[in-house]
């Protein structure tokens, strides 16, 4: 695939963004690298000035940003969504490093749409917001002071997606179609209403059950026909109790 169709299918998403100035450095950061859409989930503040200011010339990327209320909805589409992280989380799927990730986010855009989500400046991403990612990833800093601010965070990874966008090598081999966030988090309600009916899990005792279950599905890619052999035994399950 051309690179720059590759990049035409990576929307970058900031959530719960508490500084416009952070939003502008990030469509400034996309712009340099080619990337163009972003995706914003409850930012504090925008539109704003001093977005457009530190935007330095990137209003097109700014203007061009969709708003959205929740993480879910801005992954709505995507076969792949990568979750930028600063430290391993006990219950997620185990993180890839920066360079990696960039190349199977760009192989992974011949047969969908593609998310880089980026956490708010001081807190990260919450564990909800990680768990609906399919892969985190990692930026191997200096392990002593591995803070990065948000603009930088982004120019980096638009920086490993360009290069693995221009020269891709050797892309990490897709077997099948990949199963959409939407029908795999389709899959996670049907799994979860199938165990509370069935006494298996209590959802006021639920000891941190369904993000085991995600870990565990997580370290593999679904593709959509193994959702729906999936989705299909649950039925069939249910229709004998």
């Amino acid at each position: 695939m051309n690179g720059a169709v590759a990049l035409d299918r990576i929307r970058i998403v900031l959530t719960r963004t508490s500084h416009p100035g952070n939003i502008g450095a990030a469509a400034r950061a996309m712009k340099t690298m080619g990337l163009g859409r972003l995706v914003l989930v409850r930012p504090e503040v925008f539109p704003d000035p001093v977005a457009d200011a530190r935007a330095s010339g990137a209003l097109d990327v700014l203007e061009g940003a969709k708003v959205v209320d929740s993480l879910a909805d801005a992954l709505g589409g995507t076969v792949l969504a990568c979750a930028l992280t600063a430290r391993r989380r006990e219950l997620a799927v185990p993180a890839r490093w920066a360079r990696e990730a960039a190349l199977e986010a760009v192989a992974s855009t011949s047969v969908g749409e593609v998310a880089l989500v980026f956490g708010n400046e001081t807190s990260g991403l919450s564990n909800e917001e990680l768990a609906l990612c399919g892969m985190p990833v990692m930026v191997p800093a200096n392990p002593a002071y591995s803070s990065l601010n948000l603009g930088a965070a982004v120019q980096l990874m638009c920086y490993e997606l360009r290069m693995a966008a221009m020269a891709p090598g050797d892309a990490p081999y897709l077997a099948g179609q990949p199963a959409s966030f939407d029908e795999v988090e389709g899959f996670f309600g049907h799994l979860e209403h199938a165990m509370i009916d069935s006494g298996f899990h209590d959802p006021d005792n639920p000891r941190r059950l369904m993000p085991r279950i995600r870990r565990m599905f997580g370290r593999i890619r679904l593709e959509r026909e193994e959702v729906g052999i999936l989705r299909g035994l649950l039925s069939a399950l249910e229709k004998k109790t």
